[in-house]
């Protein structure tokens, strides 16, 4: 009588390649994000410097 489940050192295998796979997926996420934000803060940034400049010599 032979059965068609899969031995525990394949299903363990898979286990540990998806989370492999979920782990990698998750950084290249984190660093998308990090660089998405990092975009947003510099033109923040390069805006608000703008405006000093500009108010500093109407002040002025």
């Amino acid at each position: 009588m032979s059965t068609s489940s899969p031995s525990s050192g394949a299903s363990l295998g898979k286990r540990a390649l998806a989370l492999l796979v979920l782990l990698v997926a998750a950084w290249i996420l984190f660093k998308v994000v990090i660089g998405v934000v990092t975009a947003v803060a510099t033109v923040v940034v390069i805006v608000l410097a703008i405006v000093a400049v500009i108010w500093a010599i109407r002040v002025l």
